[in-house]
């Protein structure tokens, strides 16, 4: 795995792992089920992934709405590509809605709705808290 992706707490955050690609949850949550798509290429640009990694990147998105459609019931979802600190090519995954949704014993309001997600005010999670999202969501993902 890149630094990028460890530096994101995998293996603790795994949720799923693709031939390119692994989904992680976000130790800190703007909204609930925020994560992180990272490519496990040591590319650092978007473009300079393989053929075969902007193939699978459909499969991994459809997993993770279908997946974050049941457990959050999100309004809307957005992939944002912020490799300013962490080079390696990933999207950080913010499940939007209004008000609040619940789940893994956790309550977390989307401050930002319906502007930009307001990642300054995201919910840190320590390790159990962590562990909990990802058993959570893993039980939504499809195939599991």
């Amino acid at each position: 795995m890149n630094q990028t992706i460890l530096k994101f707490g995998h293996p603790a955050t795994l949720i799923r792992d693709y031939s390119h690609w692994v989904v992680l949850v976000r130790e800190a949550q703007p909204t609930l089920g925020s994560l992180v798509l990272a490519a496990k290429s040591e590319a650092t640009a978007f473009a300079d992934l393989e053929r075969a990694a902007f193939a699978e990147l459909a499969e991994a998105v459809r997993d993770i709405e279908t997946a974050l459609a049941q457990a959050i019931g999100f309004e809307k979802i957005n992939y944002l590509m912020l490799m300013m600190v962490d080079p390696h090519v990933h999207f950080h995954v913010i499940p939007r809605y209004d008000g609040t949704r619940s789940g893994a014993g956790l309550t977390i309001a989307d401050a930002g709705w319906p502007k930009t997600p307001a990642l300054g005010e995201a919910q840190a999670l320590d390790a159990a808290g962590v562990a909990a999202v990802a058993a959570w969501l893993k039980g939504f993902w499809p195939g599991a």
